[in-house]
């Protein structure tokens, strides 16, 4: 082989175009379904992990990064199994039925609450929780009136993202930590911006609200006299309505506890649940019955989980991850450098998209940050712009809670991803403009 044929093979094979290669490959073929997300999570990663030259190393690379999500998995297995004791037990019944009362049949009504709730639900800052309280509690009204519950899946992603800013929520925590910024200051210029963006989704929900009035021939005001809870075809026989204060009250402990950061959450959610199975279905074979009955739902997300990390321990392990980092890094010209906090905020969409949040903000944001330093722009800055882009994140196929989702609301993956996209681009951009107007982030430095 030619010198110069050896230089350009050594070029196709560097870390930064095998994982573009290898992302760009991923993702294709699951949004045009030719593979499964499980099947493409474990075999693309490892096919070009290959050709990476990384070879015997692949193991201990999958084994690490399924170690990382090992936590994820042990609290969304009994995250799922807890909420759906609770389903079970009627511990929404009551919401559903308040909600229905309010909203009625009118499409406007049901897209705001939605809104309106989930902002609520997501203080505890946990996506996954956030999924599963919302959405049993607004898939029937959804089913009943004919609404797309793809609506559904968008603004609760949406309002979650935004909540997620708060200090507890988990990015802004990472954005602080690797930039060695304080928390506090992170967070509380971006305040007026993270508002801005919620009034935005509650615009965008009434506006998707008028949409389906319109398609469905629905009246602005119809209304629904409830005498039960529609689209829970569970038998009476398993409710516990006798056990709804003591339900609520075990539900309303963990949450605060996940708030307060009591004890990790996957040990909370694994205490909670084996008092809420006691409680509520003291017999044991009624606790098996249970937990055959959601088996499937806990199966299907923890593999997707484990294939996750095995697709983000090959990424980073390779360098992969780092090298695509730098090789962005090195298109930026010396005389856009002042404007790097808003690019920053820009590149965070796509990024976070491709990434889980410790490899972007881990792996990112401080390569990010040193290059900004030059160009007189604060850490902080940095780090507030590096989360703009949280609502695209909410749709990366590297995360739980949109498999979580579009498994409880009976949708594909790749069709909320195409439906959601634009408005999450849409709300980032929203954001954005108002960190720049409320000076989070600084439009040029200087």
């Amino acid at each position: 082989m030619a010198v110069g044929d050896s230089a350009l093979f050594e070029q196709l094979l560097s870390p930064a175009l095998l994982g573009t290669a290898m992302v760009t490959t991923f993702m294709v073929l699951i949004m045009t379904k030719r593979m499964s997300a499980i099947a493409a999570l474990l075999a693309i990663p490892i096919l070009f992990g290959l050709a990476s030259g990384a070879g015997s190393a692949l193991g201990d690379m999958i084994l690490q990064g399924v170690l990382q999500v090992a936590p994820t998995a042990l609290m969304l297995t009994f995250a799922v199994l807890y909420f759906a004791v609770m389903m079970d037990a009627g511990l929404f019944d009551p919401l559903v039925r308040r909600v229905l009362a309010m909203v009625g049949d009118d499409p406007v009504r049901i897209a705001l609450g939605t809104a309106a709730l989930a902002t609520l639900v997501s203080l505890d800052g946990d996506g996954t929780t956030t999924a599963l309280i919302i959405i049993t509690a607004f898939l029937p009204v959804y089913k009943r009136v004919g609404m797309n519950p793809l609506i559904l899946a968008l603004l609760l992603g949406l309002c979650n993202a935004l909540m997620n800013y708060v200090p507890w929520g988990g990015p802004s925590a990472r954005a602080a930590a690797a930039v060695g910024a304080d928390l506090g200051q992170v967070f509380g210029p971006l305040i007026p911006a993270m508002l801005i963006g919620l009034a935005a989704v509650f615009v965008l929900a009434w506006w998707l609200g008028r949409a389906e009035r319109l398609r469905l021939g629905v009246g602005a005001g119809s209304g629904a006299t409830v005498t039960s809870v529609p689209g829970l075809d569970i038998d009476p026989a398993i409710r516990r309505p006798r056990l709804f204060w003591a339900n609520l009250a075990l539900t309303v402990g963990l949450v605060l506890g996940m708030i307060l950061g009591l004890a990790p959450l996957p040990v909370m959610m694994m205490g909670a649940f084996a008092v809420a199975i006691t409680l509520n279905y003291p017999r044991l074979r009624d606790q098996k019955a249970r937990i055959t009955a959601h088996a499937d739902n806990v199966v299907n997300v923890v593999v997707l989980i484990f294939a996750a990390g095995s697709f983000t321990g090959i990424l980073n392990g390779t360098g992969m991850a780092d090298a695509m980092a730098n090789a962005a890094l090195t298109v930026i010209p010396p005389s856009i450098g002042s404007y790097l906090a808003p690019i920053t905020a820009l590149a965070s969409m796509p990024l976070t998209f491709v990434m889980s949040n410790d490899a972007y903000y881990f792996g990112v944001v401080p390569v990010i940050a040193t290059t900004a330093a030059a160009y007189g722009i604060d850490a902080e800055a940095i780090a507030r712009a590096s989360l703009i882009g949280q609502p695209v994140h909410t749709l990366s196929p590297l995360l739980a809670p949109i498999y979580l989702a579009c498994g409880l609301l009976g949708v594909d993956v790749a069709d909320a991803q195409r439906f959601a996209l634009k408005w999450a681009v849409l709300i980032s951009l929203v954001v954005l403009v108002a960190a720049i107007a409320t000076g989070a982030i600084p439009l040029r430095a200087g």
